[in-house]
């Protein structure tokens, strides 16, 4: 099989895995939200009718991004980061964001409350792959003042407070630093450094402390931090192995907070049991394969890195999402990428599976980037295990 109908083969099976993913999601999150959408909203189908015009606009989103130049983007990655660390910077503005369970995330555009941080985690690969695969060609200067672009929204991050969507850009620079040309002497130094300034802002905060010890034991505070905990819990023993039944979630009845959003697994775990729990996860791990066989695929070195760091992103908040809800990992406010409600996740990982596309796009003969797949490959590391 030639390389090209094997790439076109690879893409083929993520669209169905991610035509899938978006299916059960939308599935589930009319399931987990249709009795509080009544109640609250007047009508059971709030939630469902808002969350596929968030589909929507991310499947054009998606269309858009795929026939962009990656090239162009990558040229222009720190301006696109800025533009979209301003907007970051607008949630901390009065009369412009939301604020909700006293976070500043969010902006009100009307029809839907904008997410700044969820697209910059992806406007942070671009300025990142730019930065760390040109950092041995820049001044000194040079370095530092790029440097700040991408330091500085995970200060905002800090401010808002986001610890959670910190803790995944902090872990999508790290991981882009080890895939490019960046000297391992500085890499394992930033490493050390970066540890220790995450342990310091994860122990400045009281509720980030509580968190931690509610993770530890969420039966010393049942009524309060632990509650969400010990309601997925009992979500999941009700679910045994078959499930309730589709529809037939308890815990969803005003007993587990964000039924349809953070804790959107701990409802297909109640009502389509263990087997459901699997399915998802398998669906997650083959996103997770494909996507990262697709990025050893590649021969533009800028492409490979990308979409290696998109997959990642994607994959590592759905696993965080699950250790979240399954009581493994305290508590950090981050979705089910393509399960969970939420309009800016949706459109901002159907974005960037757009740019994935766009990536596979790039011929060698254009990409001025290329390489052959040896061990120079930026994601050399990955070939033994996904090709």
């Amino acid at each position: 099989m030639s390389e090209n109908n094997r790439l076109e083969k690879l893409t083929n099976y993520f669209l169905i895995n991610v035509f899938f993913l978006i299916l059960f999601g939308v599935i589930m999150v009319f399931s987990a939200s249709y009795m509080y959408a009544t109640e609250n909203m007047g009508s059971s189908y709030h939630f469902l009718a808002k969350q596929l015009f968030f589909v929507a606009l991310g499947l054009a989103g998606a269309l858009v991004f795929s026939k962009l130049k990656i090239l162009y983007l990558y040229r222009h990655a720190y301006k696109i980061n800025a533009f979209f660390g301003l907007l970051l910077t607008l949630t901390l503005v009065p009369g412009l964001r939301v604020v909700i369970k006293g976070s500043k995330r969010w902006l009100n555009l009307g029809f839907m409350h904008l997410q700044p941080g969820e697209f910059l985690k992806f406007t942070l690969m671009l300025a990142a792959i730019r930065y760390f695969e040109n950092f041995n060609n820049y001044t000194s200067k040079q370095r530092v003042l790029y440097l700040s672009g991408i330091v500085y929204p995970l200060a905002i991050f800090v401010v808002q407070p986001d610890f959670g969507t910190f803790f995944i850009c902090a872990l999508i620079i790290g991981f882009i630093a080890f895939l490019s040309s960046f000297p391992r002497k500085y890499f394992y130094s930033v490493l050390i450094f970066g540890f220790i300034g995450a342990s310091m802002i994860l122990v400045s905060a009281p509720y980030r402390m509580k968190r931690l010890l509610t993770f530890l034991d969420p039966w010393k505070d049942p009524r309060g931090s632990g509650f969400q905990v010990i309601q997925s819990f009992l979500a999941f023993a009700n679910g045994s192995f078959f499930g309730q039944g589709l529809g037939n979630s308890n815990e969803k009845l005003f007993y587990l907070p964000e039924a349809y959003n953070d804790f959107i697994f701990s409802v297909v775990g109640e009502e389509l049991g263990f087997i459901g729990v699997v399915v998802t996860v398998l669906m997650f791990l083959s996103l997770i394969f494909i996507g990262f066989k697709i990025a050893v695929s590649l021969k533009s070195r800028v492409g490979g890195i990308l979409v290696s760091a998109i997959i990642f992103a994607i994959g590592f908040q759905a696993f965080m999402n699950m250790g979240v809800v399954l009581g493994v990992l305290p508590t950090k406010g981050l979705n089910l990428p393509f399960v969970s409600y939420g309009g800016s996740s949706m459109v901002a990982n159907l974005a960037a599976l757009g740019l994935i596309f766009a990536c596979v796009k790039i011929q060698p003969s254009d990409a001025k980037d290329s390489r052959s797949r040896t061990k120079n490959h930026p994601v050399a590391a990955l070939k033994s295990v996904f090709n």
